[in-house]
């Protein structure tokens, strides 16, 4: 099985940057895609952005331009660089595994432990 684990959040002021890690262990080959989602307290989890096996990428519109997903093959890890946050940002990210199965209409995904981005005005 795949384990993802997080690290890089915290406290910034608004208009600074953070970089989101997540490692990848485990049954890596199974991955078909990467991704980060954020969730505010009594809000639903929102996909924020999206990395496939293929380097295809994908973001939410509230965060284009600013954020950015990559790739590092070689230490099974993928950030999220996010350059000028804002206050609006602050929420717990979460970093999501989506892992492929004998059928081709079928996945199931992962999720890490989540990591805590607070940006103050």
């Amino acid at each position: 099985q795949v384990q993802l684990v997080e690290s890089g959040g915290g406290l910034v002021q608004a208009g600074g940057s953070l970089r989101l890690s997540c490692v990848a262990s485990g049954t890596i080959s199974k991955i078909r895609a990467l991704a980060w989602y954020s969730q505010i307290p009594g809000k639903q989890r929102e996909l924020v952005a999206r990395i496939t096996t293929d380097g295809s990428v994908n973001y939410d519109d509230s965060v284009k331009g600013r954020f950015t997903i990559s790739r590092d093959k070689d230490k099974n890890t993928i950030y999220l660089q996010m350059n000028n946050l804002k206050p609006e940002d602050t929420a717990v990210y979460y970093c999501n595994a989506e892992m492929t199965t004998f059928s081709i209409a079928n996945y199931y995904v992962l999720w890490g432990q989540g990591t805590q981005v607070t940006v103050s005005s």
